[in-house]
Order: structure tokens, then sequence, then C-alpha cells
């Protein structure tokens, strides 16, 4: 069915009683493809399914920029730093309106991402580490029933994202973060859909026996700005990036990660890991201006860390 938003689409399924009321939303970033096919087929397949509350979906956040294969919309704003948005501002603004609001009205929060068509990202599940313990620990469990590789907390006090309007309202909400780089990969659509399946069952909305999933790495990292991607690793200069690592790498603090060269292939800098951890995150576009992140971190070299 149509929503009721200026803006935004949604279905909605409907089951026995009003809660819980789960939410999965994609498409925030125009260029994140594989989250948008994930959710549209969970559309397509759910129809008599939910036995418990009700399942909300939102393929596509921001058509505006889906439409144009861009983060932004034509209004140069990134919607997941614009929440809770403004019903009277630009485009993206209203977006963010309207999907603030429907978060708030929501039990459980579930936001696919992806690299979109600058960067690959390994899976991961991520959380805010909220003050709200009941809150938290949901997350903790959403994260884990979703099934990926990777479990990540993090800083709570950042602003504008669809994570911290959930939190605002303490609505338990995880985000995940896979693929990216271009294109479209299956395998990364079936995680999404096997992942959001999972987590229904773990609340009872459909039927099966969910999966006890073991993670390779949990981290709860409480530091300043941790989880903010595109601040990590900065490009210090313009030009063409040669990597000197692959996702999943092991590096070492001071470790060459890449080196940026002029068109004729002269070295214009030299990019070293900040700490030890590994590689789950990479540019995917050998062009880099001034600022743009090459790559990302993960804190730890053991299966469970937490960092203050």
């Amino acid at each position: 069915m149509r929503a009721t938003f200026k803006h935004i689409r949604q279905k909605v399924f409907q089951g026995i009683g009003e809660t819980p009321h789960l939410l999965i939303i994609a498409g925030v970033h125009g260029d994140e493809y594989e989250p948008v096919l994930a959710v549209k087929r969970l559309a397509s397949m759910m129809n008599g399914r939910i036995v418990r509350g009700r399942l909300t979906l939102v393929p596509v956040v921001n058509m505006p920029a889906f439409r144009n294969s861009s983060r932004c919309g034509e209004d140069g704003l990134d919607l997941a730093r614009t929440c809770p948005g403004s019903v009277d501002g630009t485009v993206t603004e209203r977006i963010a309106a309207e999907i603030s609001k429907l978060i708030s009205k929501s039990d459980y929060l579930i936001d696919l991402h992806g690299g979109g068509n600058a960067l690959t990202i390994a899976p991961l599940t991520g959380y805010m580490l909220v003050t709200h313990k009941g809150v938290l620990e949901k997350q903790r469990q959403m994260a884990l029933d979703f099934g990926l590789p990777v479990v990540w907390g993090t800083s709570p006090t950042l602003q504008g994202r669809t994570l911290s309007v959930a939190r605002d309202a303490d609505v338990p909400a995880i985000y995940v973060e896979y693929g990216g780089g271009g294109g479209v990969h299956p395998t990364v659509v079936e995680r999404y859909i096997d992942g959001c399946l999972n987590v229904m069952k773990r609340m009872g909305m459909v039927e099966g026996i969910p999966q006890n999933h073991e993670v390779m790495y949990t981290v709860e990292d409480y530091r300043e700005n941790s989880g903010h991607l595109q601040a990590m690793s900065p490009a210090p200069v313009s030009g063409i990036v040669e990597l000197s690592v692959q996702l999943n790498d092991h590096i070492s603090k001071g470790q060459r990660m890449a080196v940026i060269e002029d068109e004729f292939g002269k070295q214009l800098a030299e990019v070293k890991a900040e700490h030890d951890g590994v590689v789950f995150m990479l540019r995917a576009i050998p062009f880099v201006k001034k600022g743009d992140t090459l790559g990302g971190i993960l804190p730890t070299t053991q299966s469970k860390t937490t960092i203050r």
C-alpha cells in the first residue's frame, strides 16, 4: 500500500496484535543498491507470513538520491546527517522529517546500508551504545540475530542519523553495512534477507526457529566519534589511490594502507594505519579528493573487545 507520507512509500504487513512493530528501511543513500533490492524482495514475500505484530517496509527512503544513483539528493545534503529534518526544509530535510516520524512510532528499527559506489565494506552489524540498558540489550540481541561476522557497538553521541532518532525515542535499532563498490552483489542481498527474517523469528513475528549465530568479532567502542565511517583514514591530498591492503587483513599501527600518486606515478602521500585491527572497509574508486575516506580499521585483534 502507499504511505500517507508525501515523499516516502511504505508497505505494512499486519499480524495479530499491534506489537512488536518492526520497521525495516533501505535507500537512505541512493547509491547503496543491495539494501534496496533486499527490502523490495522482502515486500514481495511477506504476504500472510506475519503472525504477530506489524512489519513496515520502506525499500527506498531517499528516492531523489536513488533516482540519481548518488549518495545525496539534489540539494547536496546527506540524509544520514540531516535527521530529524524539517517539514519546511529542502527535499532531504523533509524526507528526514518523515522517516524520523516513522521511526519514532516504531518498536524496533533495522536500517540497511552498504558501501555505495565509493566503498566496499566487509559484513557487519552495528548499533549505538545507548545509555538505556534495556534498549542496549535488545540492540545487542538484534545484532547477533542478524548473523553477520562482525558486531560493532559505537558512540551514542553522533547526530543526524536514523539511529540517533531511534536513540532519542528509546527505539532499539541496528544498522547493517555490507558490499558496495558499484553494481549489485547477490550474496549481499540474500544475507540481508536472511538476517531480517532471523530477527523477525526471534521476535515471534514469523514462524520458524531463530538461528543462533557465532560472530567473529564483537567490539564495543565507546570513544567519541567511533562509527563515523566517512571520517576514517582521510586522504591527505587528492590523487590516484593505490591500496596496500585487502578487506579482512590484519593490520598494525603504522603499517602502510595506501599511497596516493599523480597520474604519472609520482608519490604524493602515504597513508598508514592509525591503530591495530582488521580492515573492514576500503576505497573502491581510484581517484580520491582530499578528505575522502580511504578505508576503515575495526579496532580489535580479539574476538571480544571493549574500548573506552
